[in-house]
């Protein structure tokens, strides 16, 4: 046991003899700062700003941020301001099909042309034949994007989805579905869409239902954050550094993108998933079943993507851990989970590009280092 933590079960101890009312360990009071550790970091690489946290299975251990909002301006982050994570979102609706496979809605090998029998007739057999599990690990053989921009938004958003799944049908398939490892965000639009028939609702509603609001998540959204004209939030920034031209919920990829990454949320939110994935990795009692994490966390087809994760073995994480990473050009996070030590990391930033995800990876592997200390 650290010397911190020896300090907080003294302290929570008298306090239980004193019979003074204190909050629990994972709130405020035991959550250290990082903001120390974050600085040079965003420094070195220029960015406007830069958050950092470590969560283990009971909630979040330390958090930190620091920068500004927008370059050129004094407004700093704070810890509960709201990051854009891109496709980190694509574990969370690999998390909401589970739900809906758990609930006997969808199967993991229910196949396109079975959750849209009156339009599949025309539809190329290859195409019916791709499965869920095809979609969440990048084996479909399908595109990675299409030309998003060119999709009308008269229509709401589930008739949008469902006219990308008529789209992608009409393109030829990249390879076999399970054949070959093509990441696509296309992939995930069209199992949201499965998802969205299947739940009777929007991929949007049925994540709130079925993910965000049991997991606590409350400080959560999609698009673009902030108010339109203020910096009441972190601003997006181009791979140069500067700020993009606009912010608010618009500024993003389209809606119809959601499934593959249009979550925005604070750290201690996200948290409160990560958390969730780490106890369940670790056999504790979780939302979903265990069978289902399973799943989840393990490639159906080699390689090493699961549904919605990457798989790596590292030896500061003790074997197997998950990681994924998320942009949407403006903004840039990464997350890494050590079930079998019971501790992730994540990063955030609101820039995009390749400096950025460096930055992010090198905060990530101090966020590691300072983790695995015996002293803190």
């Amino acid at each position: 046991m650290s010397r911190l933590r020896r300090r907080v079960s003294l302290f929570f101890f008298l306090c239980s003899l004193w019979g003074i009312p204190v909050l629990s360990a994972q709130n405020e009071e035991a959550i250290q700062r990082i903001d120390d550790l974050l600085e040079p970091i965003r420094r070195k690489h220029s960015l406007p700003a830069l958050a950092g946290a470590v969560v283990s299975g009971k909630g979040l251990e330390a958090i930190g941020a620091v920068g500004v909002r927008k370059a050129g301006t004094e407004i700093a982050v704070t810890a509960e301001d709201l990051w854009h994570i891109g496709s980190d979102t694509k574990a969370m609706t690999a998390a909401l099909i589970g739900r809906l496979v758990e609930q006997g809605k969808l199967k993991w090998e229910t196949t396109i042309g079975e959750t849209f029998p009156n339009l599949a007739d025309s539809w190329p057999e290859e195409f019916k034949k791709i499965n869920l599990l095809h979609l969440l690990s990048h084996r479909s053989g399908l595109q990675a994007n299409m030309l998003w921009g060119m999709l009308p938004r008269t229509s709401t958003i589930r008739e949008q989805r469902l006219a990308v799944v008529e789209r992608a049908s009409s393109s030829k398939l990249l390879s076999a579905p399970g054949e070959k490892y093509l990441y696509s965000n296309l992939g995930y639009v069209v199992a949201g869409a499965m998802a969205e028939q299947a739940g009777g609702a929007s991929w949007e509603e049925l994540i709130k239902e079925m993910i965000f609001e049991p997991l606590g998540m409350k400080n959560v959204g999609f698009g673009g954050v902030g108010t339109p004209g203020q910096i009441d939030q972190p601003w997006g920034h181009g791979t140069d550094g500067k700020p993009v031209a606009g912010n608010g919920p618009d500024v993003d990829n389209p809606p119809v993108l959601g499934p593959a990454g249009r979550v925005h949320c604070s750290l201690a939110d996200w948290a409160k998933f990560i958390a969730d994935e780490l106890r369940a990795g670790r056999g504790e009692k979780a939302l979903l079943k265990p069978e289902t994490y399973r799943k989840l966390h393990t490639p159906p087809f080699g390689g090493n993507y699961a549904l919605g994760w990457g798989v790596a073995e590292r030896e500061w994480g003790g074997g197997t851990v998950l990681t994924h990473a998320g942009s949407n050009t403006m903004n840039y996070a990464v997350a890494w989970l050590a079930p079998r030590r019971d501790f992730a990391v994540l990063v955030v930033t609101n820039q995009g590009g390749g400096a950025a995800a460096k930055a992010c990876d090198e905060a990530a592997s101090a966020l590691i280092r300072w983790r695995e200390q015996p002293l803190r």
